[in-house]
């Protein structure tokens, strides 16, 4: 019923199939953690250069963004969670930008063809895999940043640093060019 509604409300997004992997303890744990810390971002910056930078940083990107998040406020938090979930993640907030605008276009609501949900396109089961089985968080705007930032974080680390590799696992595509051409191209959007 829900999904009903959802689907409704916002068309399907275009997210590829993520395949549930078997991971090591080690690394569910590790994901688990990433997760666990529900604080709202607040950014913290060793001098003020770091501090003018991140502020010409949500300036520039809003200004980009508000097209697509017409009200202000909505993308004033949007952007500083992205920023900070990223960079939390150790990933290029431009990048992860990019990877929303091929995911789910910003929206929140956004629901793929194989159930993807969020901005992200976070897979239902990786709630159980990480261990918080509540689905509908989801579309929560922080949980969402936080749970695709550290699936592609995880992945990464997998690939060895390899971007390339890393958006195609994200996506459930590996070894297909489309999806991490698609996003690299956005990310230029994003810099």
């Amino acid at each position: 019923m829900l999904l009903a509604l959802l689907a409704a409300a916002a068309p399907l997004a275009l997210a590829g199939n993520q395949k549930e992997e078997a991971l090591a303890d080690s690394v569910r744990l590790a994901l688990s953690n990433a997760i666990k810390d529900a604080r709202p971002p607040v950014p913290s910056f060793r001098n003020p250069s770091d501090q003018a930078r991140y502020q010409n940083w949500l300036e520039t990107m809003s200004d980009r963004l508000k097209r697509r998040l017409p009200d202000q406020q909505t993308r004033s938090e949007f952007l500083a969670t992205v920023w900070y979930e990223a960079r939390r993640a150790g990933l290029d907030p431009g990048m992860v930008l990019g990877l929303i605008q091929v995911e789910s276009a910003y929206r929140k609501y956004a629901v793929s063809l194989a159930g993807a949900r969020g901005y992200m396109q976070v897979m239902p089961f990786w709630t159980n895999v990480i261990g918080d089985s509540n689905r509908r968080a989801l579309f929560d705007m922080q949980t969402n940043l936080r749970y695709g930032c550290a699936i592609l974080r995880m992945y990464l680390d997998m690939e060895a640093g390899n971007l390339y590799l890393a958006l195609g696992r994200y996506n459930g595509s590996r070894g297909k060019p489309e999806y991490p051409n698609a996003v690299l191209a956005a990310w230029n959007n994003w810099k």
